[in-house]
């Protein structure tokens, strides 16, 4: 059982934390999931949430950073409402996806793990999406577009901003 008794998490992931540390031989095991939990529930990891986990699996903050300053998947700072990422992997890149990121940092107006100044966009250029047969490609949020053009960009780009995020054909 968890030492923590007030948590900064909500208490359906409270729980599932609790449940977690109890599937792994070792608590820490459960370190990477609890960080993408969090990161899911709050936009991205805060030193809240740092010390919390550390606490959960009884290790100390540095050891939680360590892992969190691994992978590129976790943040340290809240992305925007919609996080474009645009692949630039071998089958993207060779499809345009360097294109595609240019025509995402120019028409949003922001670089590589940058936030557009509204909280609105937030922008990433990621390896390899698994839409390697659609290059190029670019995942908003959960949301998988492909077979991209600037011209197709702009049209999903303009759907978030309306709150019409969906797939375009």
């Amino acid at each position: 059982m968890s030492t923590v008794t007030n948590t900064i998490f909500s208490p359906e992931l409270a729980a599932r934390f609790d449940h977690l540390v109890t599937i792994y031989p070792v608590k820490r095991s459960a370190l990477v999931p609890m960080l993408l939990y969090a990161q899911d529930e709050i936009g991205y990891v805060s030193d809240a949430a740092v010390s919390e986990i550390a606490v959960r699996i009884g290790i100390n903050d540095l050891e939680v950073r360590n892992v969190l300053s691994y992978y590129s998947m976790l943040r340290t700072k809240p992305a925007g409402k919609y996080n474009v990422q645009v692949c630039t992997n071998i089958s993207c890149m060779l499809r345009g996806g360097y294109g595609i990121l240019d025509h995402c940092k120019k028409t949003l107006g922001i670089g590589h793990k940058e936030t557009t100044a509204d909280g609105t966009f937030s922008l990433e250029e990621v390896e390899c999406i698994g839409a390697c047969c659609w290059a190029p490609a670019m995942q908003v949020n959960y949301d998988f577009h492909d077979g991209l053009t600037p011209e197709k960009v702009d049209v999903v780009l303009q759907q978030y901003r309306d709150g019409q995020g969906k797939d375009v054909k």
